[in-house]
Parts: structure tokens; C-alpha cells; sequence
């Protein structure tokens, strides 16, 4: 085996997350920037697209690192700047517990392994499309899920409400927003690593 090569190879995957994470940071900051003087109640969150993307194109080991990424930003984020529901994502803050922790992390971690499996299944722009609104999917599945069973005293939502919320928030904005992009973008990504 070349050594220069697998040498440059890594290099190059060093640098390749590098993007995905600088991509990440900025998207976090304008979306506070925008959300500051935002009119509407619905504020999509789009920094797992990113965590999607790099899954499918750089692999699932890569992915549930941009995944832990995306957990870092928000768990410091929610000890930093915190809101009302900061609690969830950090046991830093007020009625924040060691289970914020899982919250902040293992959805996000998850959301950066999947999609690269759903991708291989159907490995065409259409496959894209799909990891990319399953990992959207998935994200809000799973966070809300978890601030369910382990937040409940302090959320007070039946089950009902959980099923609602996970249906008419942000989920289907930020889903379809993840659909388009990774439809349009992998294809193209797939193309340069090749």
C-alpha cells in the first residue's frame, strides 16, 4: 500500500470534517442571528443536515462524530446561553440531570450513523432524499422521545401531546429542508470523493 497516499487520504478526511464542522458552526450562528429578530414561533433547526451529509458521504464512523459535534455545539450552547428548555441538553442549568447529557448527544450521534445505511440501501439521488428526511425524522424522533420519558415532571406532555408536537413543529420543515438538500447535494459530493 502507498503510504503518500493513505497519508494524503487522511489528510484530506481531516480536512473534509473540518468543512462539515466549520459549515455546522456557521450555520448555528446566523440561525441564532435570524432567530433573534424571527416573527414566527417555528425556528427549524438545521445544523443536523450537515451531520446527515457528512454521514452519507464520508461514512457512518464520520458521521457519529459530526453527530457528537452537532451535541457539543448544543449542549454548550444550553450551558452558555441558556432558555427555558436549556435543561434538556445540559445538567448545567436548572433542573438539568445526567440525562440532558444523553439528549444533547446520542440522538445526534444516532443521526450521524443512520443515514449512511439507508443511503447504501438505495444508492441513488432518491436514496439521498430519503436519508436525508429519515435522519431529519429521526432527530426529532428521538429528542423528543427522550425529553419525554425522562423530562416529563418538568415538560407535564401526555403522549398525545408528544405525538402532536413531534408532527406540527419544526419537524416538517426541517424534514423537507434535509430531503432537498441531501437530494441535490450528495450527488455532487459523492462525485468530487470520487
Amino acid at each position: 500500500m502507498n503510504t503518500n497516499y493513505t497519508k494524503n487520504s487522511k489528510a484530506s478526511d481531516v480536512a473534509i470534517l473540518g468543512i462539515f464542522i466549520a459549515i455546522m458552526l456557521f450555520i448555528h450562528l446566523i440561525s441564532r442571528i435570524i432567530y433573534s429578530f424571527w416573527p414566527f414561533p417555528i425556528q427549524p433547526t438545521l445544523v443536523h443536515i450537515p451531520v446527515i451529509i457528512g454521514s452519507i458521504v464520508l461514512g457512518w464512523r464520520k458521521g457519529a462524530f459530526l453527530g457528537f459535534v452537532m451535541g457539543l455545539i448544543s449542549f454548550l450552547n444550553s450551558t452558555l446561553a441558556p432558555i427555558p428548555t436549556s435543561f434538556l441538553f445540559s445538567p448545567f442549568v436548572p433542573h438539568g440531570n445526567i440525562w440532558s447529557l444523553f439528549i444533547a448527544f446520542i440522538p445526534r450521534i444516532i443521526v450521524g450513523i443512520l443515514p449512511f445505511f439507508i443511503f447504501h440501501l438505495i444508492k441513488n439521488r432518491w436514496g439521498a432524499g430519503i436519508a436525508g428526511f429519515a435522519g431529519s425524522a429521526i432527530n426529532t424522533i428521538l429528542v423528543l422521545s427522550s425529553a419525554f420519558i425522562f423530562f416529563n415532571d418538568q415538560l407535564n406532555m401526555t403522549f398525545k401531546t408528544l405525538v402532536a408536537t413531534i408532527i406540527t413543529t419544526n419537524s416538517i420543515v426541517e424534514a423537507i429542508t434535509a430531503t432537498i438538500l441531501c437530494t441535490s447535494l450528495v450527488p455532487i459530493l459523492l462525485k468530487f470523493r470520487n
